[in-house]
């Protein structure tokens, strides 16, 4: 079914209840805007354009394909080497598809900037079985860019995929994040770790499918809201029948810098199978007085006690990784927003 033919999803639908698609689109919904392609310059690897299909029926998706834009693929036969992507979006409207096709190990950045009125990216792969891949995504987007990202994962048997992600960029953020583990022992740790500032919208919609046992996957956001700032985090864990021996977990953790931020933080477990381990939990708070006292009582100012808890939290979100390649980089970005904030 094309774009034009599809109906415009509720917001009764889980997936759209706190962006409806209109709120993200980048004129009006019954529209096919022309968009530019988002340039892709890799460092440490060859890259390939492709032609992609899609038979998502999801609205997203489909309208990313029909807007046609870039696409790039990775072909990784790694042996532990980190290559970084660097994706800008220029011009209106700026489209890309990025593939990566992951044997070996190896540890993948992409850091995505541009001062681009609407950034589409749609992201897939898949980690080959026995394979390793450290997944980093680095939005650093424009103030005023609105960003629409699509993730689709398939991890085989036996496979390790670790996936962190560092929202700070663009002021109306859409992200629907989904990975599939798609045979016996393969496993998923994933993190996401956001700043919102001033008015800044960001949802995150995360999805994680166990389709067979002895199945691991973990996750965890960790958001801090100033300003009027928005952050939503759902997640979606599902485990198959008879996928007995799989542990799951996600964990949603948001901290309210003010009195008008607000966060929105929705675990959700389907469990088919009888023999598994899933936890889920979310909490959200303002920071602890008694933390703001004992830093400023050692000389710190009130703005730097307080950017000082907010990178510790924010940070945090990534201790569950074990590629240390992927955690250094993310954690160095995140750092250095930190500290551009707090000189503002």
């Amino acid at each position: 079914m094309s774009y034009q033919q599809m109906a415009v999803p509720p917001r009764s639908a889980h997936l759209w209840r706190y962006t409806p698609w209109p709120r993200i689109h980048p004129t009006k919904v019954e529209e096919l805007p022309d968009a530019d392609g988002i340039s892709f310059t890799v460092e440490g690897h060859d890259e390939a354009s492709f032609t992609r299909a899609d038979t998502s029926a999801d609205i997203a998706r489909v309208f990313l394909k029909e807007l046609k834009g870039s696409s790039q693929r990775l072909n990784i036969n790694g042996t532990g080497e980190t290559i970084h992507v660097h994706a800008r979006a220029s011009g209106h409207i700026a489209v890309g598809h990025l593939d990566l096709n992951v044997k070996g190990d190896a540890t993948v950045l992409v850091h995505l900037t541009g001062e681009s009125g609407w950034c589409g990216l749609h992201i897939t792969g898949t980690v080959h079985p026995n394979a390793n891949l450290g997944f980093g995504f680095i939005n650093e987007l424009d103030a005023n860019t609105k960003l629409l990202r699509c993730d689709d994962w398939i991890v085989e048997r036996d496979a390790s995929f670790e996936s962190a992600t560092l929202s700070v960029g663009g002021f109306n953020c859409k992200s629907d994040l989904r990975t599939t583990l798609n045979g016996t022992g393969s496993s998923i740790r994933q993190a996401v770790t956001a700043h919102g500032q001033g008015a800044r919208h960001d949802d995150h919609h995360i999805e994680i499918h166990h389709l067979h046992g002895h199945t691991d996957s973990d996750l965890v956001t960790n958001a801090a809201c100033s300003g009027s700032s928005h952050f939503v985090a759902t997640g979606l864990l599902t485990i198959a029948e008879g996928a007995d021996g799989s542990d799951a977990g996600q964990v949603f953790r948001n901290l309210l810098l003010s009195e008008k931020a607000r966060a929105e933080a929705i675990p959700e477990l389907e469990v088919l199978a009888d023999d598994v381990s899933a936890a889920h939990g979310a909490a959200s708070a303002p920071i602890d007085p008694s933390q703001l006292h004992y830093l400023m009582s050692r000389g710190l100012s009130l703005e730097e006690s307080e950017s000082m808890i907010v990178n510790g939290f924010l940070i945090d979100a990534f201790s569950n990784l074990k590629n240390d390649a992927l955690t250094e980089q993310v954690r160095t970005r995140l750092t250095v927003h930190l500290e551009c904030e707090l000189k503002r």
